[in-house]
């Protein structure tokens, strides 16, 4: 693996836990790890305010993640077939040349019979 290639999968599991710690995070209920840890006293901070920045976190990591993979795959992507760049090479002639065509003399017309079938009577 490329190291350009490491880092990239390295910044977006790294942007996928914080993620997934964003989102566990916040319930606006109060239920979630935000109330395990901190109880319920949501007041000091303004549920308002944590509820705001936990949306834009959200949002914004998981634009970040996208980005992320669409970067890694058009600067490590290697195309899948190469198409060889072939040079125009000298076509030359055979060393033995083959004996000039002569045309054919001339005939006399022949006169074509008519194909048409014969009619029978009946």
């Amino acid at each position: 693996m490329s190291t350009i290639f490491s880092l990239f999968m390295v910044l977006i599991i790294i942007a996928c836990v914080l993620l997934i710690i964003v989102i566990m995070a916040q319930n606006p209920k109060g239920g979630g790890l935000s109330g395990t840890f901190g109880g319920t006293s949501s007041a000091s901070f303004g549920v308002q305010r944590t509820n705001e920045f936990m949306d834009k976190a959200t949002w914004s990591l998981g634009i970040f993640i996208i980005v992320l993979i669409m970067l890694s795959v058009i600067l490590t992507g290697k195309p899948s077939t190469v198409i060889p760049q072939s040079q125009p090479t000298k076509k030359e002639l055979p060393n033995n040349p083959q004996a000039p065509v002569q045309k054919p003399t001339a005939q006399a017309p022949q006169t074509q019979q008519s194909s048409a079938p014969a009619q029978t009577a009946k």
